[in-house]
Formats: structure tokens, C-alpha cells, sequence
């Protein structure tokens, strides 16, 4: 309702979803420090374009209920998807040529976050990435962003609403 500019206490917008019968989240917990006692930082914050890119997977489904994967590349800084490369099964080759094509467009990143699946920590992935220049790091806080994505950013093709809300409710309603 805030989104829509909507000036209304929480509380009340509580008390009307029980009285509806429906699940009230809960109070989102702190941040956690985004550094060690010792003082480093555990995530790097990308300085300019191309400092620090991200790359990872998204599951989907078709209509007739196959599953396929997606492997979307982000620029953190700018926040551009680079590149997506659908396909029902992707391999760790399949990721080194995507990034290949990618590193020839755009040229070489200084940083890759990944999370450790897989497909990111192969060893050829790695020494691939090494061979190229390119420091890996791996997600630390890919759920909070992953959250941030599905529950707070806005979508143009949800008339600027949080997916995950809309896929809620869209279950609740089958």
C-alpha cells in the first residue's frame, strides 16, 4: 500500500490480513555486519562498471510443466543483466563459453561473484577464471538479494510490483 502511496499504520494492515485469515510476515531481521572482527570486508562493493559482476541460476518452468534453467550475468555496479543463456541443462562448459563470448563483447571483469554450486566452484571454471585475470568471489549475501528481487524491487510487467506477492497470492487464488 506504501508503494501506491497509501498512508496507513501497519499495524491496522496486520490486523485486517488476520482478520482474513491470512499469514502476516514476520518482522525482517537485522542486516548482519558486513565485516569481520578483524576488521576486512567480506563483500567487495563494485566501484565502477565492470569492477564486480555476478553471475548465477534461475529455474523455471514451461507450461507443460518441463524445467529449464537460466543462467543470468549481472554487472553490480550498473545493476545490467549482461547476458541470460537458456537451456534445460546447463553444464560448466556450457558457462565458461558463455562467459567467453561475454569477456570478447565486453572485456574482462575484475571480479566474479558466484554462489558455490557446481557449476561455479568446477575446477576448470577456476582456473579458467585465473587464467583470464579474473578474482573470484563467492555470495555471501546472494539471499539477501535474491529476497530484495522477489519481495521489495518493483516490476514493470507486475504494474510495479514484488513478484513473490503476486505469486502468492496468484497460489492462494488456485
Amino acid at each position: 500500500m506504501r508503494s501506491e502511496s497509501w498512508r496507513v499504520n501497519h499495524k491496522r494492515v496486520e490486523r485486517i490480513w488476520r482478520r482474513e485469515g491470512l499469514k502476516v510476515p514476520k518482522k525482517q531481521p537485522k542486516r548482519g555486519r558486513l565485516w569481520l572482527n578483524d576488521g576486512s570486508c567480506v563483500r567487495l562493493t563494485p566501484e565502477h562498471k565492470d569492477h564486480v559482476w555476478s553471475y548465477d541460476f534461475v529455474m523455471a518452468m514451461t507450461s507443460d510443466g518441463r524445467a529449464f534453467r537460466i543462467l543470468t550475468t549481472l554487472d553490480e555496479f550498473t545493476r545490467e543483466c549482461l547476458t541470460m543463456l537458456v537451456n534445460r541443462h546447463i553444464t560448466f562448459r556450457d558457462v565458461i563459453d558463455q562467459l567467453f563470448q561475454l569477456f570478447v563483447l565486453r572485456g574482462i571483469p575484475e571480479h566474479i561473484r558466484s554462489d558455490n554450486g557446481p557449476e561455479f566452484t568446477a575446477r576448470e571454471i577456476c582456473r579458467w577464471l585465473a587464467r583470464m585475470g579474473v578474482k573470484t568471489l563467492f555470495k555471501v549475501l546472494i539471499e539477501a538479494w535474491r529476497k530484495e528481487y522477489n519481495e521489495v524491487r518493483p516490476h514493470s510487467s507486475l504494474k510495479y510490483q514484488p513478484p513473490a506477492p503476486e505469486a502468492i497470492l496468484t497460489m492462494a487464488t488456485t
